[in-house]
């Protein structure tokens, strides 16, 4: 049984951080197929990723559902939702590009940085911090290792709440420079990916986190391993994709960009697979909470598609009504447990 369970989450400046999505459709559909097309080259998926049960074509499967080129499955054992094929070392090389985060660096990047950092981040660590203070960890016994920490964001948030002995680990070298110059310190440390597994068995740290990053890694039986292995570790936080409304919103709207599933988003937690993924390293929910981003992608989608339609002004209109609803009906999709991402706990059992 979890501590505790809150649900939802103000938008705040969210949607103007996130406007390519409404701006630039076109373009990201490109992407999206780009990444599809990669996908579609490998293998047929034949286990589930949480489980390993049979699942896909080849288990004689129905499919959940289809969008965007692909056939998504549902496991009969966890209820993880799979994608029809296997999200493997090549399909990241050709999905995963490296960027130039410094070629055209200026200060007014670092405003922008530290925005989406107060804005987006500083609440999870807030949501971290005191969820292990209920627990009896205080700030200064915290020490963390952030795994995929991307632009160092997260590790940066929680440095700003005073957590000292925090440290990230991130796979591009670009990002990892990126990082440490908005932050003008040594945030982050660039590693190979086949050396993250040893790193986390060996890390002497009780807390490990992974923001967005669990669904994007192609060896997690190796990661959840070194997690359950070192005994150090005492908490994982992590943020996944569920399988929610906006995989629902996402098959009904082909010509919208498919934040959610599909791109480099292979397959979807839900709470059953989860649970079976905690379990399987010895650990249990300890702290979660749900806020998604359901309602924000069916406005988006909404107006893409009047845009698209030649309804620009109409578009106008409708915003002006669904915005300030927008919250409140996000609420309720999160306390039913639809919500399209969840953020969790979890506490190694005694």
């Amino acid at each position: 049984m979890a501590l505790s369970r809150k649900y939802g989450k103000s938008v705040g400046d969210i949607i103007k951080i996130k406007s390519d999505f409404f701006e630039k459709n076109e373009d990201m559909l490109k992407l999206s197929a780009h990444q599809a097309d990669a996908l579609l080259l490998q293998p047929e998926r034949t286990e589930c990723k949480i489980c390993k049960n049979p699942v896909g074509k080849k288990a004689g499967q129905e499919e959940l559902y289809h969008s965007q080129r692909m056939a998504y499955y549902q496991c009969p054992v966890c209820e993880h939702v799979n994608s029809e094929y296997e999200d493997n070392e090549d399909f990241a090389a050709r999905v995963y590009i490296a960027d130039d985060y410094l070629a055209n660096y200026s200060e007014a990047d670092r405003k922008k940085y530290e925005a989406r950092r107060d804005t987006i981040y500083i609440p999870k660590a807030e949501f971290l911090i005191d969820s292990l203070a209920k627990d009896g960890l205080k700030k200064r016994n915290i020490k963390l290792l952030d795994d995929g920490a991307g632009s160092g964001y997260f590790v940066s948030a929680l440095r700003q709440l005073g957590i000292d002995q925090v440290d990230g680990i991130e796979i591009s070298e670009s990002q990892v420079q990126f990082a440490n110059t908005m932050n003008g310190d040594d945030i982050l440390t660039q590693v190979d990916a086949p050396d993250i597994a040893s790193i986390i068995e060996t890390a002497d740290v009780n807390v490990v986190t992974f923001i967005g990053v669990l669904e994007h890694i192609t060896n997690l039986d190796d990661i959840l391993d070194a997690i359950k292995n070192n005994k150090r570790v005492k908490y994982v936080y992590f943020s996944v994709p569920m399988f929610s409304m906006s995989c629902i919103f996402e098959a009904a709207h082909q010509n919208c960009y498919n934040r959610h599933a599909g791109g480099t988003h292979t397959h979807l937690f839900t709470d059953k697979s989860i649970a079976y993924m905690a379990d399987r390293i010895g650990f249990e929910e300890y702290a979660t909470w749900k806020f998604g981003s359901d309602m924000m992608d069916l406005y988006r989608m909404i107006c893409v598609s009047l845009d698209q339609n030649g309804n620009s002004n109409l578009r106008e209109i409708f915003g002006k009504k669904f915005l300030p609803m927008l919250d409140d009906m996000q609420k309720i999709v999160d306390q039913h447990e639809e919500a399209s991402e969840i953020h969790m706990i979890i506490k190694r059992k005694a």
